[in-house]
């Protein structure tokens, strides 16, 4: 062979969220986007806050455009990485220094970036089903391999029991993620302290250190009005990897950051870190907008729009009948499926225009995902759809 399989396997095939997205868009083009109900990507809905944009200007007007569009240091300029710390020492009684901040592309380079860092060939990490698609391919990149912990459906916390027969002497990490993409679920400060406590307790046992890597690219989308529990107040080998794409709406953008906690017990992991992003080209993220996030860290899209609209969706996909988990933050609602097949019951939806995703490769059969980012007249209109499509199965 004169090429990667495996990178030929990835790009033959897209994943069943761009593959259903690519499907919606040929469908508005034939039939009018008013008439089709996607639900599929989780593309922001909510414009940026309107200080994102009158900052953008400010810079562009005022700053010297070979130093604003120039190279940065490799791990981020330190201005940025200052004001991240600042953000995150508002949530921790100890302090986060710029040093040990690291600039990315967005959360999937954050994810990339950290898995390559700590994983050696042959390691496992754990994730939690429901998981987002992509951190098999992200894992597997690294050398290392996935391994699923069921959840407990009643509630999709953590099955600790679960979690428990799944680490061994080859368990490098665990990624958790909360809000959760597809499930909506928020981890609660005691699933976050006994995780913690295991992984304390596991660690001791195989003799090296279990990191545990929170994905946080929804951490500002929760609807209870109270503050996440931050993993490095309950777990010294923590890393947080984060994205702006959804808590100022500009995912294309590609701007995010890792954050290793300074009570972590590897010395050298935020070298590591550095040496992964130069091993995989990720270095410098883009300049102009690590110059915006320097002066909007603390900055948060109105999410209000997003709570209403799974308001509206709950309350009425449940009285049609569906069996839904109610999400307390990110903007994704995880429905039961009418029979045990998912990509059935999508294809059923289809026939009423609604573009859903099943969630077999988020590790869960017999769900799918719904993404109500979208206009409040797309949900609204969508009901009458759901409601046919529910009644099929009744």
């Amino acid at each position: 062979m004169d090429i990667n399989e495996k990178s030929f396997e990835l790009g033959s095939k897209r994943s069943i969220i761009r593959e259903l997205f690519e499907y919606g868009k040929k469908r508005k083009a034939e039939i009018g986007a008013e008439n089709v109900f996607d639900f599929s990507l989780g593309n922001p809905s909510v414009e940026p806050p309107k200080a994102v944009e009158k900052i953008l200007k400010s810079l562009l007007e005022s700053e010297n455009s070979m130093l604003l569009h120039g190279y940065t240091s490799a791990q981020g300029d330190l201005a940025t990485r200052k004001a991240v710390a600042d953000s995150l020492n508002k949530l921790c009684p100890f302090e986060i220094p710029a040093d040990l901040i690291y600039m990315t592309c967005g959360a999937a380079a954050s994810l990339t970036i950290t898995l390559k860092a700590i994983s050696n060939i042959g390691d496992e990490c754990i994730v939690f089903a429901p998981f987002f698609t992509e951190y098999k391919v992200f894992i597997e990149n690294a050398g290392a391999k996935i391994v699923i912990s069921e959840p407990d459906e009643s509630n999709f916390q953590i099955d600790f029991n679960n979690l428990q027969s799944k680490i061994t002497s080859k368990t490098k990490a665990v990624i958790i993620n909360s809000p959760n993409n597809p499930s909506g679920v928020i981890y609660t400060a005691e699933t976050i302290r006994t995780l913690s406590e295991i992984l304390r307790q596991k660690s001791k046992e195989i003799g090296h250190v279990i990191y545990l890597i929170s994905d946080e690219p929804y951490r500002e989308l929760v609807y209870n009005g109270e503050k996440l529990p931050f993993v490095m107040n309950y777990y010294d080998n923590s890393i947080v990897c984060y994205s702006y794409s959804k808590s100022l709406s500009l995912p294309g953008e590609r701007i995010g950051y890792i954050a290793v906690s300074p009570k972590n017990e590897e010395k050298k992991l935020y070298n590591a870190i550095c040496g992964a992003g130069r091993s995989l080209g990720f270095v410098c993220a883009p300049s102009l907008f690590q110059k915006l996030i320097a002066k909007c860290a603390n900055i948060t899209v109105d999410i209000g729009t997003y709570k209403e609209n799974r308001n509206i969706l709950y309350k009425n996909l449940t009285s049609f009948g569906f069996k839904c988990v109610k999400p307390d933050g990110a903007f994704y609602l995880l429905v039961k499926c009418f029979g045990k097949d998912a990509a059935s019951f999508c294809e059923r939806a289809k026939t009423h225009e609604i573009l859903v995703v099943p969630c077999d490769d988020f590790g869960i059969k017999g769900y799918v995902r719904i993404a109500y980012c979208v206009s409040r007249e797309t949900i609204v209109n969508s009901l009458p759809a759901f409601n046919a499509l529910a009644n099929e199965y009744v």
